[in-house]
């Protein structure tokens, strides 16, 4: 394999031929997700929880079981069949490093995650290594593994100290290794809600900084570039990877720049072509959307424009559909992920697919739901729903839980009485509060008493689960992935 360099718009080998990154995220692994692994609330809680319900000991290796079968070998051959050229893994520095013992780093995260590394070399598939939950939380939300939705990264210089080292020590282990495409050194950074999600720092009322977060940025590439001078760094936009217009310039060589492109018609309810009316924070509601629309908006994205502005890459790390609604519209939202693969590859933009694998919401492989594990949480996937704890998933109506945060959301609105607070924004902040946090962490030990009264021998049975051989396979993603990858490719 070739070290990747950028040159100009272009990533390019040592030959200087371009090489085209395409692939999916490894999200649920190494920064585990309650949409993904089939829980709810936020990892670090439910592993407390966990340990609390069956004992230390035996949470560990329940946890250690899910981790070793959800990615190995076979997922890896899998992955490069279908002609991906990289995969993404996030990761949640809890593998690397403890708040009780900062700067000093876990070798059994490393171990993991090199493991990982090794058999991607072996099939000649680059690796982007993606800090997805940083120190002090570098956002509010549940995937950066926060359940008190404040985001202390951001204005606690040891939290930033602590990353930056962490940044060194990466450097520092893989300085030279070609298998890493580069480094994607904060996923989803949001500057500017320190306190959390409100209606006043959602969406169109968000107000960057982009001062603080220019300074963070070079100092974390400053640092590793004393270490590693050549690998690539991705760099993500502000507000969820959305916003660039502040963004300072390419001030280094080997920068790569990262937006995140989820829209409606990747979610629906509802036709494509056609009004989306996904109910999720992440993206726009009630609006027509068709190839066109979806060429306008990523055109008018920020991250796009970025990208042409400074003849700089376009990564494109994060995108995706869900296939957990209505069965009849799965072909629309195939439909809708086609169209956006087909803008991406003629704009020529990098790409991952969020994510590989999942409880069945939106990966490309999903848990069989005969299998042990997805029987034995059937219960709680029963809460999900009910309780409206996944922020991801779609929300659906009629549930009491959902009906009373809108109606509690218009309480407030009408107490207040103030015309700065979007109705939509405040039912969604305030859902993650009561719903995707409080909720999900009221639902935790009832998961972990499904693992209380089992043996190891037990436990890792039904983890087994996890394994590629046992899963299925979206076919009709896969068909999609593979239009756009079986193509001429460089390694």
């Amino acid at each position: 394999m070739d070290l990747l360099q950028v040159k100009e718009n272009k990533i390019i080998n040592s030959t200087g031929k371009s090489v085209q990154l395409r692939g999916t995220c490894i999200g649920g692994w190494m920064n585990m997700e309650d949409f993904i692994n089939g829980y709810t609330g936020t990892e670090h809680a439910l592993r407390h929880t966990v340990a609390d319900v069956i004992g230390k000991e035996k949470a560990e290796f329940l946890f250690d079981r899910m981790l070793h079968y959800f990615f190995g070998e076979d997922d890896i051959k899998f992955i490069k069949s279908w002609g991906a050229t990289t995969i993404r893994i996030p990761l949640n520095y809890r593998h690397f490093e403890d708040d009780e013992s900062p700067f000093v780093y876990k070798e059994s995260g490393f171990k993991r995650l090199d493991r990982i590394i090794d058999l991607c070399e072996k099939q000649g598939l680059y690796v982007i290594l993606d800090l997805h939950a940083v120190q002090g939380f570098q956002n509010t939300h549940w995937h950066s593994d926060n359940d008190v939705r404040h985001s202390f990264f951001w204005h606690d210089k040891t939290y930033q100290d602590r990353y930056v080292a962490l940044w060194e020590e990466f450097a520092r282990r893989y300085n030279g290794r070609e298998v890493i495409a580069g480094y994607n050194v904060m996923n989803e950074p949001c500057v500017n809600a320190p306190h959390g999600d409100f209606p006043h720092t959602f969406f169109g009322n968000y107000k960057p900084d982009w001062e603080r977060m220019n300074r963070i940025y070079r100092r974390v590439v400053e640092a590793i570039r004393k270490i590693d001078p050549d690998h690539i760094i991705f760099l993500e936009g502000d507000n969820y990877s959305k916003l660039f217009d502040g963004l300072e310039a390419p001030f280094a060589d080997n920068l790569v720049y990262s937006s995140h492109n989820y829209t409606a018609a990747g979610f629906g309810p509802g036709p494509y072509p056609g009004v989306a009316d996904a109910k999720t924070a992440r993206v726009e509601s009630g609006k027509y959307w068709d190839k066109d629309v979806q060429v306008e908006v990523f055109n008018n994205h920020q991250g796009t424009q970025f990208s042409e502005k400074y003849n700089v890459p376009l990564w494109v790390g994060e995108f995706g559909s869900v296939y957990n609604g209505p069965e009849d519209e799965i072909p629309d939202r195939l439909k809708a992920m086609d169209d956006q693969l087909d803008i991406f590859e003629k704009f020529g933009a990098h790409w991952t697919t969020w994510t590989y694998k999942d409880v069945g919401v939106m990966g490309l492989v999903t848990l069989d739901s005969e299998s042990e594990y997805m029987k034995r949480i059937f219960s709680i996937i029963k809460l999900k729903f009910a309780l409206n704890t996944d922020d991801w998933m779609i929300w659906l109506p009629g549930f009491k839980a959902r009906q009373s945060v809108e109606e509690l959301a218009a309480h407030f609105e009408e107490v207040i009485n103030s015309p700065d607070i979007n109705h939509g924004n405040n039912i969604a902040a305030l859902s993650q509060s009561i719903l995707t946090i409080y909720a999900g962490a009221l639902i935790q030990p009832e998961y972990a008493k499904i693992f209380k009264d089992l043996s190891e021998e037990e436990i890792d049975l039904i983890m087994q689960s996890f394994a590629f051989k046992n899963c299925k396979i979206n076919e009709g993603l896969l068909n999609v992935l593979k239009k756009h990858t079986q193509k001429e490719v460089t390694l």
